[in-house]
C-alpha cells in the first residue's frame, strides 16, 4: 500500500494572506521582467441571475474542467452557461470591453447537475463556435454557429439566428450515449478535437472525436477501463481516467495528466472516493497514438485493445494510493520548452494515512501541489503553502516568462518565479470576501498566452436555488 509521506515539502517565501481581495505586500511591482505579479483590471457582470444550485459540491457554471468555459479568439472573449431559466446562454465582448452581450440558445438543462457543463470549441478552418453540453453519462447537446462567426466578428451580428438548432449528434458522427465532460482543443494542424468520457464513473474510457473539411469523425478511446488494481484493502478491475486536460506544446506535442478512479471501493481504508495516482502521457501525432514520458509507446486510438491501461508501463509521475482525497480533473499547461506541469491537491500523510469523507477531508486539511517534469525526466513536486479550504479544484496557467500561477478556490491567486525552478510558491491575490466566489472558477487559457490577460469566470454565492450573479475578473500578467 503506497501512502503519502508525513513530512511536509518546505517552501520558502510563503506569503499569508492580508485584506481581502488585496494585493499581497511586495506583488503590486515585479521583482524584474520575470517575476511573477497580478495586476487587477476589474471585474464585469455576464449575468446578474445566473443559474445556481449546488450538485457534487459544485456548481454547473463553474467547474475547472471546463475546457472552454471562457474563450478568446481574435481580439473577442466567448462566455457559456445558463442563465436563472435554465437556459444555455453564449456571451461575447471585445477583450478591451466590460460590455458584453448575450444570445440565448434555445436549450434548457435537462437536470441539477453540475457535472452537466456547456464548453465551447474554435475550428480555425472555417470561424465556427462549437458548443457541447448537458451530459453525465448520457446523450449530450450540440450547436455549432455560422461559419466566420469567430474569425471575422464584424461582419456578422451576435444574434440567435447565426446559431443552428440543438441537437443530439455531431452531426452524423457516432460517439456514445454514455458520453461526459467535453473538452475542446485546437491542434497543430489547425483541426478541432473534442475530448469526452465514453462510460461512467469507474467504468469509462477516454475518447476523442475531430472536426475536419467541415464534418465530424469519432477517432475512438485512448484509455482502457480494464485491469487489475490491487491494494492492502482489495482489488478491483475496472476504472476511468480522469483527465486534468489535453494542452499541445509548442513542438506540436499533446501532452495529457490525469488520475485514475477504481469501480471498487474494497481497495480503500474506508475513503468515499477511489481516485490515485497522478499519470502522464503524450501524443506526437495529434491524439493517434500515445507514448509514456520516456517515449515507450502505451496506446493506439481506435485500436480496441491497444490501449492506455492500468498495467502500462512508465505511466505514474506521482504515486498515490487512494486514502488522500485524491482530486480528479485538476489541472495543466506546458511551458515554453515543451515541458509539462500539473496542479493537483490532495490531504498530505501529516493529517493521517486515511481520509474517509472526501468533501470534509479536503476543506480542513488538503493543499495543493505543483508538479513538473524537467529537460532531463526528473519529476518534482512543491508543495503550494496555501490551504485549500474547499473540496474544489484550482487551474493553472503559466505567463510569457514560464512563471506559474495556480488559481485557486474562491479566486486567490498563488504563483511561483520560473527562475526559482517554481520553488518560492506565494499568494499573490486573495479575493475570497470581495469575489466572494462560490469555488471553483474557469480560466480562459487562451487569453493568457496570446494577450497576457489572466480572465477568471466565477459565480457568487448564494443560497438553495437562488440565482446569483455571474462575473469575470481581469488580471494583467508581467508582458
Amino acid at each position: 500500500m503506497r501512502h503519502e509521506p508525513s513530512r511536509r515539502t518546505v517552501v520558502k517565501g510563503a506569503a499569508g494572506a492580508t485584506a481581502a481581495g488585496s494585493l499581497l505586500p511586495g506583488t503590486a511591482k515585479a521583482r524584474g521582467t520575470a517575476a511573477p505579479a497580478v495586476t487587477p483590471l476589474g471585474t464585469s457582470l455576464l449575468d446578474a441571475r445566473a443559474l445556481y444550485f449546488v450538485s457534487y459540491d459544485g456548481l454547473v457554471n463553474n467547474n475547472a474542467f471546463q475546457q472552454h468555459g471562457l474563450l478568446t479568439v481574435g481580439g473577442y472573449q466567448y462566455a457559456v452557461w445558463y442563465a436563472a431559466d435554465r437556459q444555455a446562454t453564449v456571451a461575447r465582448r471585445a477583450t478591451g470591453s466590460s460590455d458584453w452581450s448575450a444570445v440565448p440558445l434555445g436549450h434548457y438543462l435537462s437536470a441539477d447537475d453540475s457535472h452537466n457543463v456547456i464548453c465551447a470549441g474554435h475550428s480555425p478552418e472555417d470561424g465556427r463556435l462549437h458548443l457541447v453540453m448537458d451530459s453525465h453519462s448520457s446523450g449530450y447537446t450540440y450547436l455549432s454557429s455560422v461559419a466566420g462567426l469567430l474569425s471575422s466578428p464584424g461582419s456578422h451580428a451576435w444574434t440567435r439566428d447565426k446559431f443552428g438548432a440543438p441537437r443530439d449528434s455531431l452531426d452524423g458522427a457516432v460517439l456514445t450515449r454514455q458520453f461526459t465532460y467535453p473538452r475542446f482543443l485546437t491542434a497543430p494542424s489547425g483541426t478541432l478535437q473534442l475530448s469526452y468520457r465514453d462510460g461512467v464513473s469507474g467504468d469509462g474510457q477516454a475518447a476523442l472525436a475531430e472536426y475536419a473539411d467541415g464534418r465530424w469523425t469519432a477517432l475512438g478511446a485512448w484509455s482502457s477501463a480494464t485491469g487489475t488494481y490491487p491494494t492492502d484493502h482489495g482489488t478491483s478491475t475496472r476504472r476511468s481516467l480522469y483527465l486534468h486536460g489535453l494542452t499541445y506544446g509548442p513542438d506540436g506535442t499533446l501532452h495529457v495528466f490525469g488520475t485514475w478512479r477504481e469501480q471498487n471501493q474494497a481497495v480503500t481504508c474506508g475513503a468515499n472516493l477511489t481516485n490515485h495516482d497522478t499519470v502522464y502521457v503524450r501524443s506526437t501525432d495529434e491524439g493517434r497514438t500515445w507514448t509514456n514520458a520516456d517515449g515507450t509507446r502505451v496506446a493506439t486510438t481506435g485500436s480496441g485493445t491497444d490501449l492506455v491501461a492500468i498495467g502500462s508501463p512508465g505511466l505514474v509521475a506521482d504515486p498515490l494510493g487512494p486514502d488522500h482525497a485524491l482530486m480528479n480533473q485538476e489541472s495543466q499547461a506546458v511551458d515554453s520548452q515543451g515541458l509539462p506541469h500539473a496542479l493537483i491537491s490532495y490531504v498530505p500523510g501529516r493529517f493521517g494515512q486515511c481520509v474517509t469523507d472526501y468533501v470534509a477531508g479536503r476543506t480542513a486539511h488538503g493543499y495543493p501541489f505543483h508538479l513538473r517534469r524537467d529537460a532531463a525526466g526528473a519529476w518534482h513536486k512543491t508543495e503550494i503553502p496555501v490551504p485549500l479550504r474547499s473540496s474544489q479544484r484550482g487551474q493553472l496557467v503559466l505567463d510569457a516568462h514560464d512563471n506559474a500561477y495556480a488559481v485557486l478556490p474562491y479566486g486567490r491567486i498563488a504563483a511561483a518565479s520560473a527562475a526559482s525552478g517554481w520553488s518560492d510558491w506565494t499568494l499573490l491575490y486573495d479575493g475570497t470576501d470581495e469575489l466572494n466566489a462560490f469555488g471553483e472558477v474557469v480560466v480562459d487559457a487562451p487569453r493568457v498566452r496570446a494577450e497576457g490577460v489572466l480572465s477568471v469566470m466565477y459565480q457568487e454565492r448564494s443560497t438553495g436555488t437562488t440565482p446569483s450573479p455571474l462575473r469575470v475578473a481581469d488580471f494583467a500578467l508581467p508582458a
